[in-house]
């Protein structure tokens, strides 16, 4: 018997969603559901919760997305098994958005000096006190309206807020009305397979980031990967896939690091106007880029309502918000009031506090210091693999975001070198969950974060990368 006990939504900031969700997380970490049951349906625990499915439905989605849980087709939902969960964990690929901790993250992590995380972002940098004093703020000035239900939207001078900055920051064209606050890319994808219907087949960057991949795939929706290189985007596999809809992140493509250049972005968008086709562009670390002039985002220059743009504030702020942002088309909006009561935004209280956050200047100022932080642990990290490893090792994807990729040059397979790395306290990923297509490269490839390491201890952990790779080099 599964009892869920549900807050009304004055008791708690939490949406449905949210509650259902971490109630199930939190009891099959601990083992009181164990490996392998069978979740109630949706219609069993729509039911016995008396409330629509749609919060269910997300919980659930969520659940899937991250592992916890796996679907059975004309079955149902099963707890994984969790003994094979956790002994997957040392090269398990991290959630760039949802950034949740996987049962045995916190006890693994004690466990190294130095971990090359690319999920983590600098917490000393957080401005607490700032927060503390824009929640102040809110509750103080917003008290009248603390027992109100907001725009499930998100609140419009919040979003109006938003829309400003992206049209200053990265040239998006929006109103407020386009834009939809939600609690995570996994919230965004669920609703966009709600607005578009009749497509079928989904084109996705191969490599490219597994939980949207997979959100997709148990919405029903059949996957076509498309190949990205350093050099190149596999445009003529596009041509000929048939797809109606293409993800793609053109800033700072996941995992690889590749920024897409201005001809492929153009052609995006003619492949798009010719096949009535959406292409969803994930800005997911669009603020930080180092090298070269900063470039706009894809919607800036498609003209015919083609992309829809999503945003987050996990990297370039905090993950523990839970709050990202999608930009529909006009074409699209059409369509909200139909699935209106599928939206759940984030807690009105942490919009209030963004929204002053913003409008009162404080936003800007975090992102300038934190593009300062960020651009020289970048440098710093650059200049210790170049001065360690020298030609033994080639560095891309480090003009942009926070993390880069080094392609060793060495016999071994990539679980090999994580493992030399382990053995050194290190912790470093490689990213093969991202493919659909399993394949080894002359030589494999290794991802290294650099935002949660403190500046001075980068050159340590490549010092104990080289101490462990060092007799494994191909001279």
């Amino acid at each position: 018997m599964f009892d869920i006990l549900l807050s009304n939504m004055d008791e708690t900031e939490n949406p449905l969603y949210l509650q259902i969700y971490n109630q199930f997380r939190e009891r099959i970490l601990t083992g009181d559901i164990q490996s392998n049951t069978r979740l109630p349906s949706v219609r069993a625990l729509q039911l016995q919760l008396n409330i629509s499915k749609t919060p269910i439905e997300t919980a659930y989605q969520m659940l899937v997305a991250e592992g916890f849980v796996y679907s059975k087709p004309q079955s149902g939902f099963y707890v994984i098994n969790m003994d094979e969960y956790e002994s997957r964990q040392q090269n398990k690929q991290p959630d760039y958005f949802l950034n949740t901790p996987t049962p045995d993250e916190l006890s693994v992590k004690k466990k190294y000096i130095i971990d090359f995380d690319p999920s983590a972002v600098d917490n000393e940098f957080f401005p607490i006190r700032t927060w503390k004093k824009m929640l102040h703020h809110v509750l103080e000035n917003y008290s009248n309206r603390i027992g109100e239900y907001g725009d499930m939207k998100g609140e419009h001078f919040l979003r109006k807020t938003i829309a400003n900055y992206l049209r200053n920051s990265r040239r998006v064209n929006c109103s407020p009305e386009q834009i939809i606050i939600g609690s995570g890319i996994s919230y965004s994808i669920t609703i966009l397979t709600r607005l578009i219907e009749g497509i079928r087949y989904v084109a996705f960057e191969e490599p490219g980031f597994e939980p949207v991949r997979e959100q997709f795939l148990q919405n029903g929706y059949e996957i076509i990967p498309i190949e990205v290189s350093n050099n190149s985007f596999g445009i003529k596999k596009l041509e000929e896939s048939g797809a109606q809809m293409i993800y793609v992140t053109p800033s700072h493509q996941f995992p690889t690091g590749r920024v897409m250049p201005y001809t492929e972005r153009e052609y995006l968008l003619h492949w798009a106007n010719k096949h009535n086709a959406y292409i969803i562009e994930d800005d997911y670390d669009g603020e930080f880029r180092y090298l070269g002039k900063p470039i706009p985002s894809l919607q800036s220059i498609d003209h015919q309502g083609r992309v829809i743009y999503i945003g987050t504030f996990s990297k370039a702020f905090t993950p523990a918000l839970r709050m990202n942002y999608m930009v529909l088309p006009m074409r699209l909006l059409k369509k909200l009031e139909s699935i209106h009561h599928f939206l759940s935004c984030p807690s009105r209280v942490e919009q209030w506090a963004m929204h002053a956050f913003i409008e009162q200047g404080h936003w800007y100022r975090h992102i300038r210091r934190m593009r300062n932080k960020y651009r020289k642990k970048h440098f710093t990290l650059m200049e210790c693999i170049q001065t360690h490893f020298a030609n033994k090792v080639e560095i891309t994807g480090h003009s942009a975001g926070l993390h880069l990729q080094i392609t060793v040059k060495t016999r071994l397979h990539e679980k090999e070198l994580l493992k030399l790395a382990a053995d050194k306290g290190v912790r470093v990923y490689d990213f093969q969950k991202m493919r659909i297509n399993k394949t080894q490269s002359s030589y494999p490839s290794i991802y290294l974060g650099f935002a949660g390491i403190r500046e001075a201890d980068l050159e340590k952990g490549i010092q104990l990368l080289k101490e462990a790779w060092s007799h494994s080099f191909i001279e």
